[in-house]
């Protein structure tokens, strides 16, 4: 059985990182800190909505009857999606730039760090 990724801790709330992957062919172990894809945080309903946004190429007639829920359901459901992934982006985004900046020197680490724990409230 496959267990899919958890992205949020089950006592606090907070995303979670993938901290050890390993190759079940060599055993190959790799062990850090992993940012999981921008997809791997969404539930298993936004994803099963995604699948079928994509089956159906966009068509929200055929996502209607697919889904069997209304037009306006469907529009709201995917502005929820949209609005989802650009969170993640912008999280993601803000974090990569809280770092070039310290690594530019023009933050120290105690800002970097205070700006970190921001992106992720």
């Amino acid at each position: 059985m496959e267990y899919r990724v958890p992205g949020q801790c089950p006592v606090c709330g907070k995303e979670l990182i993938v901290t050890k992957l390993s190759c079940q062919q060599c055993h190959t172990r790799i062990e850090g800190e992993f940012n999981p894809c921008e997809f791997c945080h969404l539930s298993k309903d936004e994803l099963h909505f995604l699948k079928v946004f994509i089956q159906s190429q966009g068509n929200i007639k055929e996502m209607e009857k697919e889904l069997g829920i209304s037009y306006p359901t469907v529009k709201g459901k995917l502005k929820h999606l949209v609005e989802t992934l650009d969170r993640y982006e912008k999280k993601a985004y803000n974090q990569e730039e809280v770092l070039n900046q310290l690594e530019a020197g023009l933050i120290t680490a105690e800002e970097a760090t205070k700006q970190l724990r921001k992106c992720h409230e």
